[in-house]
């Protein structure tokens, strides 16, 4: 019986561009360094982080706390995952300061304010039925401090929801707004799990995860078959971009694909380079196949020998 399946085969005419991120820019760190604790949080409701200061006073506040903080959205309710001794790669955009520890009757107002999420979402799929409105709602979230509504959904082309957004208003009472979300959004907010079995980094490891590119795929010498390397979001899984950068080090001392060179009286071509076991194949003019360890490769100017 034959061991090579369907979905092992590379399409080579595949377009895999689409699975890339090209709507976003990789940010660096500032290099920030902090004199003061600083705490992890988290949105429950959008999977965001943030990080933040401690309010004024002696304030305990341990992981599993909820408090109040200021979001792009306005004044919310946040829970505590931990504090950050040493927070690598953030801005200070990510820095907010803790208005307040959450009481027992935040707390309860919260759990009020989850009812009506929930008795708003049938209201909302009405209306954009009404409206004939190709849209998918993701989350309903009202704001904790604040008379707002947010209404996240997905959508594969831009939607004029203006009269939507007036009848809304006139339900609810109050201020409406709606955001249009990407694909990796709406996998960070709903989570699942991934082909590894482990929930999706997006919604379980960190919501700010750097850009995955096909190259990160190439780098890494995996099939080139988008089933294998997208995720349930349809783009690039994230865990494509962990492993890159030992990869990326690792190539810098060893030759590439298509490097000719002689060896043992004959020539020999490069098909196949493997940081991960340092092991190197070469195809000979005489048709011999060779797999060579890396560390016997050296430079001799622009040239690659073996010891």
């Amino acid at each position: 019986m034959s061991d090579i399946f369907e979905t092992d085969i590379d399409n080579e005419n595949e377009n895999l561009s689409s699975l890339e991120d090209t709507d976003v820019t990789e940010t660096s760190s500032e290099n920030l360094v902090f004199d003061f604790p600083l705490y992890h949080i988290k949105l429950d409701y959008s999977s965001e982080t943030l990080y933040a200061k401690a309010p004024e006073g002696k304030v305990q506040i341990s992981a599993g706390d909820f408090v109040i903080v200021p979001t792009r959205y306005g004044k919310d309710m946040a829970r505590v995952l931990g504090t950050a001794k040493k927070p690598l790669g953030i801005k200070q955009s990510d820095i907010v300061t803790i208005d307040r520890k959450a009481s027992e009757a935040d707390l309860k107002r919260r759990q009020e304010l989850i009812h009506k999420e929930k008795e708003a979402f049938p209201i909302f799929k009405e209306k954009v039925a009404n409206h004939k409105l190709d849209m998918k709602l993701v989350e309903t979230h009202f704001l904790f401090d604040e008379q707002k509504a947010l209404f996240f959904f997905s959508s594969d082309s831009r939607v004029d929801f203006r009269e939507l957004v007036k009848d809304l208003v006139s339900v609810f009472k109050m201020r409406i707004e709606l955001r249009q979300i990407g694909v990796r959004d709406e996998s960070r907010i709903t989570g699942g799990l991934g082909v590894c079995g482990r929930p999706f980094c997006c919604h379980g490891v960190s919501d700010k995860l750097r850009p995955v590119s096909i190259k990160m795929a190439k780098d890494q010498n995996l099939s080139l078959n988008s089933m294998k390397i997208s995720g349930q979001c349809g783009r690039l899984l994230c865990c494509l971009s962990y492993e890159y950068d030992w990869y990326n080090e690792a190539r810098k001392s060893l030759p590439n694909e298509g490097v000719r060179l002689t060896y043992d009286g004959t020539d020999f071509r490069i098909t196949e380079v493997n940081p991960l076991t340092s092991m190197v194949k070469m195809l000979g003019d005489d048709g011999r196949l060779l797999e060579v360890n890396a560390k016997r490769f050296y430079r001799d100017g622009n040239r690659w020998k073996i010891n």
